[in-house]
């Protein structure tokens, strides 16, 4: 049985990324709403156009993320390099097979959310609503080119990269932002982790990515996930898909 123990943060070279240009458009906000561009109103996009540039001036992006090796697989448990432990089903499946981990936290600060509130609390929901869909858009970007990175250093030594998931989805408990953060001083990026195990700044993400030999990077979280034949963004996806 792997013992369930946290492990020290992590003895491993750490990668600090605060060089990565995050460059919005007016599409990602609409995205970041979760309004597909193509059907978005004249107004929407109209406020989305009018919060593009001061959107842009709030972000610091900033990432830090460190590779572990991957010491033992048993029942829905990945025992890394060092004793901590990534558990459940969906973390046991996205490493399975991986000869190393790679544990990330991303941020683009606390500015843009922080304007985001002050718009609503002086009475402009809209364009608070497109500001936090600029940051939602924002921190996704910012994570794809983190994942560039990491994808290239892999190659680089020969190895493929898989699936990416984090803690909170389903098949991954939320509590195991405990484990991610115990690997990485996130505070050097300014994140930290509250007690129930959300990220502040809101604006910030976690996942953990498996590197092997073998390793398949077309698998995505969504196929095994329990909603995924009823989900609306999956069916929207499908449909964006077809020739």
């Amino acid at each position: 049985m792997i013992d369930n123990a946290h492990a020290a943060q992590s003895a491993h070279p750490l990668t600090v990324v605060t060089d990565v240009r995050v460059s919005l458009e007016v599409t990602h906000i609409l995205e970041g709403q979760g309004v597909p561009p193509s059907q978005a109103s004249p107004p929407v996009v109209a406020v989305a156009q009018e919060v593009l540039a001061e959107a842009q001036s709030l972000l610091a992006p900033a990432a830090l993320y460190t590779f572990l090796p991957v010491r033992a697989v048993e029942h829905e448990q990945i025992l890394l390099d060092g004793g901590a432990v990534f558990a459940g089903p969906l973390a046991t499946r996205v490493l399975a097979g991986a000869s190393e981990a790679v544990a990330a936290v991303c941020t683009i600060g606390p500015a843009l959310e922080e304007r985001s509130a002050a718009l609503f609390a002086a009475g402009y929901p809209l364009p608070g609503l497109a500001m936090d869909g600029a940051g939602t858009a924002a921190v996704r970007l910012l994570a794809g080119a983190v994942g560039v990175r990491i994808c290239d250093e892999a190659t680089a030594r020969g190895l493929s990269v898989g699936m990416s998931a984090d803690p909170g989805q389903e098949g991954w408990p939320i509590t195991q932002q405990r484990v991610l953060f115990d690997l990485l001083p996130a505070e050097k990026i300014g994140v930290r982790l509250t007690d129930t195990c959300l990220m502040l700044p809101r604006k910030s993400v976690s996942f953990v990515v498996g590197l092997g030999p073998d390793m398949r990077a077309d698998a995505v979280p969504c196929d095994f996930c329990s909603k995924r034949e009823r989900c609306h963004w999956r069916r929207q996806k499908a449909d964006v898909e077809k020739p």
